[in-house]
């Protein structure tokens, strides 16, 4: 995939948003291609799907230089200028705060936007989360995984009705280490069966929020399941457990 798929107007739409797929890895983004991907997100003319994809393609590199720095001392040599972070920042703020710009290419602006320090992204998570669509709740408690201080949302998230609501509130909880989950996620561990997503997530989620001890044999027994990605997401929480000791 090149900058030429994702420019051309004239290839079809899988083979763009295949391009920006592929951009998406870090070995592929420099500031070339940042700036492509974000004149996609703010230009209207674009298909809509491809502009969302293009929004989130932009998370991973955002993120990456918000926890390295542009420090010339840096262990290795940003993907992108500085100047380009900060005008994807820019524009993943513009793409959110237009009212009028399409809902999916807005929501995705807001979860690209938090992977990366700024000082807007927790009054439009608060926004999300209270104004009553579910659609830009889900996208809210996503967000709250990168952004602090929304404990309370979080645990009252982990019994929304809406399963993909639950499992972001479960990657939130577990990436805060917020220890008054526990019981919730303890709840998605055992049987009977739960959606597998969410198990996953709590697997993920209860070395972190787990009090010590009680975690250990839930996650043994389920390195022995006959899912291989249950298993290996198991056994790798059990190796963070021991790493942490």
């Amino acid at each position: 995939m090149s900058l030429d798929d994702l420019r051309d107007r004239s290839e079809s739409l899988a083979v763009r948003i295949a391009a920006v797929r592929s951009a998406a890895e870090l070995i592929d983004m420099d500031d070339e291609m940042a700036n492509a991907l974000g004149t996609i997100v703010r230009d209207r003319t674009e298909p809509e799907e491809l502009r969302a994809e293009a929004a989130i393609a932009l998370g991973p590199v955002l993120e990456e230089c918000d926890i390295d720095g542009f420090d010339d001392d840096g262990i290795r040599e940003p993907p992108i200028s500085e100047e380009a972070f900060h005008a994807i920042q820019a524009a993943l703020r513009q793409t959110h705060d237009d009212a009028g710009d399409a809902k999916l290419v807005r929501r995705r602006a807001l979860e690209a936007a938090v992977r990366a320090t700024a000082d807007w992204t927790a009054d439009a998570i608060r926004a999300a989360y209270a104004g009553g669509d579910p659609e830009w709740k889900l996208t809210a408690v996503f967000a709250m995984q990168y952004v602090p201080g929304f404990d309370a949302q979080i645990l009252a998230s982990l019994e929304d009705p809406d399963a993909r609501i639950r499992a972001h509130a479960v990657d939130a909880a577990g990436a805060h280490e917020i220890a008054a989950a526990w019981p919730h996620v303890q709840k998605l561990l055992v049987p009977p069966a739960n959606d597998r997503d969410l198990l996953l997530s709590a697997i993920e989620a209860a070395p972190l929020v787990a009090p010590p001890g009680e975690a250990d044999s839930i996650l043994a027994e389920l390195s022995e399941s006959d899912d291989e990605d249950i298993a290996a997401a198991a056994e790798d929480a059990m190796t963070f457990l021991d790493d942490d000791l």
